[in-house]
């Protein structure tokens, strides 16, 4: 099967991954799927979560968003951030979840879309390290 090269860039780290067969994103448009010759583009990616396959196996990461280059080269993500399942904090993702939902029920305390975004970005780290 064919393979391209695939770097996740965020505003702490680079790190490239050789050898990918196919990945499927959280597109702002709903998920989608690349894979070697896909046509080039760039597309805005959403929270959700990002599945990677790597010489036959899958792997998994927590997205807040962010955008998908894909080139004849390679494919570059430019995230705000990423989380790989097997690295998240289940501790600090339900904190998060309380806190935002602690939030929502105080309504005249705080700004209701930051809170609604903090619960769907923990919401979605907690789905994902369940993979």
């Amino acid at each position: 099967m064919s393979s391209f090269k695939l770097e996740i860039v965020t505003p702490t780290e680079i790190n490239e991954i050789e050898n990918v067969s196919y990945v499927r994103c959280p597109g702002t448009d709903g998920s989608f799927g690349i894979m070697k010759g896909h046509r080039e583009a760039v597309i805005t990616l959403g929270i959700g979560e990002i599945k990677i396959t790597e010489t036959g196996k899958d792997s998994y990461y927590a997205t807040s968003g962010g955008f998908a280059e894909i080139s004849k080269e390679k494919v570059q993500f430019l995230l705000e951030t990423v989380e790989e399942s097997k690295d998240i904090d289940l501790d600090r993702a339900k904190s998060s979840i309380q806190r935002s939902n602690d939030r929502l029920s105080k309504k005249q305390e705080t700004d209701i879309s930051r809170a609604r975004l903090s619960l769907i970005k923990a919401l979605n780290r907690l789905k994902v390290s369940s993979r």
